[in-house]
């Protein structure tokens, strides 16, 4: 791959952290919030860029939970397994919104709308179960709760 055919985000994200040492992860950072994931041509093009094996950045993709490398619907859903949810319910709520959306457990709808995914926790324990929809936390709910919350979504989604 020539250099010039980089995109210049890319390109920019890279020559913002390339001197730096160890910055792989916050290149990969802000290529993430660009495009809500980190596609593999842009890996290929982090990995000509800084110089780094394509093997690494695939470690660092896929060690750290917090990257994706498959692209995530348009409204994202997390369910958070941490303990305190776990013990107020949460999976109940993983299994009604992997039901609904027709899901295994994990993953993007067929139609690209919702991604959900399972997360360790949120932080808002008091507040457990928590899901975080697009975003916004939404504490102490139950299966009927999150999927009278996506019906929203969906209802908002179809009158656009």
């Amino acid at each position: 791959m020539q250099t010039n055919t980089v995109s210049p985000d890319v390109a920019k994200a890279v020559q913002k952290w390339q001197k730096k040492p160890g910055s792989l992860i916050m290149a990969l950072h802000e290529i993430q919030s660009r495009y809500g994931y980190v596609p593999r041509e842009v890996s290929m093009e982090v990995a000509q860029l800084m110089n780094v094996p394509l093997a690494r950045i695939y470690e660092v993709l896929t060690f750290y939970n917090y990257f994706r490398i498959d692209p995530p619907g348009k409204h994202n859903v997390s369910v958070c397994l941490g303990t305190a949810c776990y013990l107020k319910g949460s999976a109940s709520v993983q299994t009604a919104l992997a039901q609904t959306l027709s899901l295994n457990k994990d993953g993007t709808t067929a139609d690209g709308e919702f991604h959900v995914e399972t997360v360790r926790c949120v932080g808002c324990c008091g507040l457990a179960p928590v899901v975080v929809i697009d975003g916004v936390t939404h504490g102490k709910v139950t299966p009927t709760t999150v999927l009278a919350t996506i019906e929203e979504l969906k209802k908002a989604q179809a009158a656009q």
